[in-house]
């Protein structure tokens, strides 16, 4: 892919910078129809199953972008050290940039009543515990990775294992109740007073509509996003971990963000963004191996070097500070700036990963110093509990 931009010429790269015109807003019509489709789907199923079907249609065009970079690793060993460059550069974007857009984007809708305050915290519901919880096993196993230094195939069983559980606890979860249907924005409430066969056919087709539009558009989307960014001079680096993150992400962001807008559905929205975290940290990781051994001809083992494992230990601090500010079931303001304000500063300062790392560290303590201290509640961990043995393991225990 990167081979390929490098050969057009000054001319040609105009030429696909163009296309813009026309895939910038296919993407937007694309993420617009799979959001209805998954805004209808969660009075069906589960919420957090349907925004986990919306997170991989979402996630395509990142997936195709971490596969050539994989499969261009096997071949040329020279390359092998932008393997991490771009999922690490995406996870960062997905918490530190697009987590607090959601909470500001809803504080700027937010109609607020006389007294009240602007910025009130983003609340979560009960079922919201399952994504939120979702995040802690793979974070938590990329210990084990960054110890070892490598990937290997067995992680990815691993990490695939842990994005099945995932789902089949989503899977148990409930779809949303029937009053919350006048909620929802005006396409899936005239789809879901449909009759149930009419009502089916039309979320599967928005889903298939939405999914195909955007396999179709995010190649030359990407491309022209690409071509735009050589001829403006971005190095490789920066341009595979923050700029290609950022277009292949921009689905999900449209979707996110059109949600938070309407204020009430902001906890929606972020749920999307946690979905494909998760996604990420889980699945796309675990591809790497798979292509890398394919690109090879031979089973093989991805070694990090020391700049790598930096990069997924700020990555990881980074997440897991994201896990424990969501395991209180709210998202506030000043977690929201705080969270981008240091992704902004590793944005402007690449150098220094290693400081914002230990902010990162210092503030996790701090968060659970707090919680064990009473001064926080880690709400998640009990709100899963009383869902598992609810849902899950089918035991009589009420639900809150």
């Amino acid at each position: 892919m990167f081979s390929e931009l490098k050969s057009i010429t000054a001319v040609g790269a105009k030429a696909k910078a163009l296309s813009a015109i026309w895939t910038f807003p296919s993407i937007i019509f694309s993420a617009l129809v799979i959001g209805w489709a998954a805004e209808a789907a969660q009075f069906l199923l589960s919420q957090g199953l349907a925004l986990a079907i919306l997170a991989w249609l979402q996630t395509l065009p990142e997936f195709a972008v971490e596969a050539v970079i994989a499969w261009e690793a096997g071949i040329d060993p020279e390359k092998v050290h932008l393997i991490t460059a771009n999922f690490t550069g995406s996870l960062r974007l997905l918490v530190g940039l697009a987590w607090p857009m959601i909470y500001f984007t809803a504080a700027f809708f937010r109609k607020m009543k006389p007294g009240e305050k602007r910025f009130i915290g983003i609340r979560l519901e009960g079922e919201h515990a399952c994504e939120v919880m979702g995040l802690l096993p793979p974070i938590s196993y990329f210990v084990i990775i960054v110890l070892k230094g490598t990937l290997t195939l067995f992680d990815s069983a691993i990490l695939i294992l842990m994005y099945a559980s995932y789902l089949y606890f989503l899977k148990k979860i409930p779809p949303q109740d029937q009053e919350k249907i006048e909620d929802a924005a005006k396409v899936p409430r005239r789809i879901l007073k449909m009759k149930p066969v009419p009502r089916g056919l039309s979320i599967t087709a928005l889903f298939l509509i939405g999914g195909f539009w955007l396999y179709f558009v995010a190649h030359p989307f990407l491309y022209s996003m690409l071509a735009l960014a050589a001829l403006l001079g971005v190095s490789n680096f920066v341009f595979v971990q923050w700029v290609a993150p950022f277009l292949s992400e921009f689905p999900e962001k449209v979707t996110a963000f059109n949600w938070a807008r309407t204020v009430r559905k902001a906890p929606m929205g972020l749920m999307n963004m946690v979905s494909s975290n998760i996604n990420q940290w889980t699945v796309l990781v675990a591809m790497i191996p798979i292509v890398y051994s394919f690109s090879r001809g031979e089973i093989s083992v991805v070694h990090f070097d020391a700049h790598q494992k930096t990069e997924i230990l700020l990555t990881m601090a980074q997440s897991a500070l994201g896990f424990l500010l969501l395991a209180n079931m709210e998202f506030r303001w000043h977690e929201a700036l705080g969270l981008f304000a240091l992704w902004f500063t590793q944005l402007c300062f690449p150098e220094w990963r290693e400081e914002i790392t230990f902010v990162y560290l210092a503030w996790i303590v701090l968060e659970l110093g707090l919680a064990s201290l009473g001064r926080k509640r880690l709400k998640a961990f009990g709100e899963f509990k009383v869902l598992a043995a609810r849902f899950v393991f089918k035991s009589e225990r009420s639900y809150h």
